[in-house]
């Protein structure tokens, strides 16, 4: 796998972290996952999708640019790879397309719209805001030149990764573009076992037919019949 960190003295002027935590409590952190997680599933063939959760992200090189950390963010066009922090002028100039963030009580209303000022400015393409307390989920697609609003997000398909948003039942589900819904670590975990079980018994049947077949072999040639000579029906 491709290392990109860099070996540039200057850069050390952008340092990988911004001393805040990932998350500020459980839900959050366990949103942020799944929707890291099923992205990097779904885009796991293609080595020009870059996933990060949490990684800062530098848009310019200058000291006086903000930088942020979404809580999820998509690349398209951009190498999978270790990465210490995004810095957009080593990687073609090219912006994250796509960005979620999951709110926690921290989140005041102040630094959310400082955040989707950045992403507008920037060149962010879709922006999503999920509430996990209210089930809220905000969204924003860029329209000439800026984020516009999406008014209407249940059944929303995002034009670049294809999933889409359910809002209709409380808490949300997303689907990826086979119909499959996004799922827990502990749920795929789950859904492996279960495949793995239902594998084992096709097999188990399997061996009971095959031995079935051999006994009534053996029977016929007991009565002096070639089971292989049979006439085919």
């Amino acid at each position: 796998m491709t290392t990109f960190y860099s070996t540039d003295v200057s850069d050390r002027a952008y340092p990988d972290s911004d001393g805040k935590p990932m998350s500020d409590n459980t839900e959050q952190y366990r949103w942020i996952v799944i929707i890291k997680e099923n992205l990097e599933i779904l885009f796991a063939n293609d080595p020009n999708v870059f996933i990060a959760g949490d990684l800062l992200w530098y848009p310019v090189r200058s000291k006086l640019a903000p930088s942020v950390a979404p809580d999820v963010m998509v690349v398209f066009g951009r190498p999978k790879g270790r990465r210490g922090s995004y810095k957009q002028w080593q990687e073609e100039n090219i912006p994250p397309q796509v960005v979620f963030e999951i709110l926690s009580p921290s989140n005041d209303a102040e630094e959310m719209e400082r955040k989707l000022e950045f992403y507008d400015t920037y060149g962010v393409e879709e922006y999503y805001l999920y509430n996990p307390d209210n089930f809220q989920l905000d969204g924003w697609q860029r329209q000439n030149g800026h984020l516009a609003k999406i008014w209407q997000l249940n059944n929303w398909i995002s034009p670049r990764l294809g999933i889409r948003f359910d809002t209709s039942g409380g808490e949300l589900a997303i689907y990826r573009p086979d119909g499959e819904r996004f799922l827990t670590s502990v749920e795929l975990a789950q859904r492996v076992e279960q495949e793995q079980q239902r594998a084992e018994q096709a097999e188990f049947l399997l061996e009971q037919e095959r031995q079935r077949a051999e006994q009534m072999a053996a029977y016929l040639r007991s009565l002096g019949v070639d089971p292989d000579n049979l006439p085919s029906n």
